[in-house]
């Protein structure tokens, strides 16, 4: 028995070292495309420098192209504390920001994506400005990820595990959505996971009840938490490559490749507990959100602080 526990430990330790070993390797023979082939500039290294990057996921299926995001995440991460905060917004949230339109923040990306010929600014570099001058900080990454994405990245992990908190049931046959999920613990694939983050309202009979943007950002909250737990247990490190594939075939971003092995080297390891999730709330009087500023500011304080190095433990609440 002994025996057979030490040798399951070194398998272990093995696994979790090749981990970071197989990342490397990917990068380094040029196996992972996604990012930019470019030096990274003297002192930004990850593993020296405090970095944000902008999360967005977008409404983007087979039978159904878009640039509306609806996942908008603001992530800092510090090297010297090895931790992180990360702000979400509602999709729906309205924005009055002096230079851009009135409108939901979720359209922004869209907007920039049909300007890019003329303006000669990617939709990625105009989403970093907005959202830095939105939340009163510099975002040094931009990093999108569609539907498909997101499915894939959830089977290559062998799913994730929630807790279901109501009947959901919404059927489109235009786009082919197909959302059927019961109350109670589950452990959802890559198809229903993104149900589970999508779903809004219900068109079935008898009807379930509504979500709104406040749910869902908590339900994004908790599968990526289930996200993290796997990717760092025994049997994500050995999943990793499929991970890394499935992100690579559906995935934006302009880190560049030294900057991503850098991160790897950084905050691959990183416990959740050191991952403060924030997001923020507000009332919605259609066809918007009103964010509530007191959370809105406590965000932006938050992404701060944690760029700063000043330390402050992640709430209960903010880690579900």
């Amino acid at each position: 028995m002994a025996r057979s526990l030490l040798l399951l430990l070194i398998v272990a330790i093995l696994g979790v070292l090749g981990y970071g070993g197989y990342l490397y390797w990917k990068l380094d023979q040029g196996l992972l495309d996604t990012g930019v082939d470019k030096p990274v500039p003297a002192g930004q290294s990850a593993t020296v420098k405090p970095l944000t990057m902008l999360l967005l996921g977008t409404d983007s299926r087979p039978k159904h192209v878009s640039y509306l995001t609806d996942v908008i995440m603001v992530a800092a991460l510090n090297p010297e504390t090895k931790s992180a905060t990360v702000v979400s917004l509602p999709r729906d949230t309205y924005v009055e920001l002096s230079g851009y339109k009135k409108t939901k923040i979720n359209e922004f990306y869209s907007r920039f994506k049909g300007k890019e010929k003329t303006s000669g600014i990617t939709a990625e570099e105009e989403m970093k400005t907005m959202m830095g001058k939105y939340l009163d900080i510099e975002v040094d990454y931009a990093t999108v990820l569609d539907f498909q994405g997101f499915r894939d990245v959830v089977d290559k992990l062998g799913g994730v595990d929630v807790n279901v908190s109501a009947d959901m049931c919404y059927k489109d046959s235009v786009d082919g959505t197909n959302i059927n999920l019961k109350q109670g613990p589950a452990e959802l694939d890559g198809d229903k996971a993104l149900d589970y983050v999508r779903y809004r309202k219900s068109n079935c009979k008898p009807k379930t009840k509504a979500s709104d943007d406040f749910d869902r950002n908590k339900r994004q909250n908790e599968v990526l938490n289930s996200m993290l737990s796997q990717m760092q247990s025994f049997g994500g490190a050995v999943k990793i490559g499929g991970v890394l594939d499935a992100m690579n075939d559906n995935m934006r971003t302009d880190i560049e490749n030294e900057q991503l092995k850098d991160m790897i080297a950084t905050y691959w390891n990183i416990s959740k507990e050191n991952v403060e999730f924030k997001p923020v709330t507000g009332t919605w009087r259609s066809p918007y959100v009103y964010i509530n500023e007191t959370e809105l500011a406590e965000a932006r304080t938050s992404l701060q602080n944690r760029i700063a190095g000043i330390s402050g433990a992640a709430t209960a609440d903010s880690q579900n």
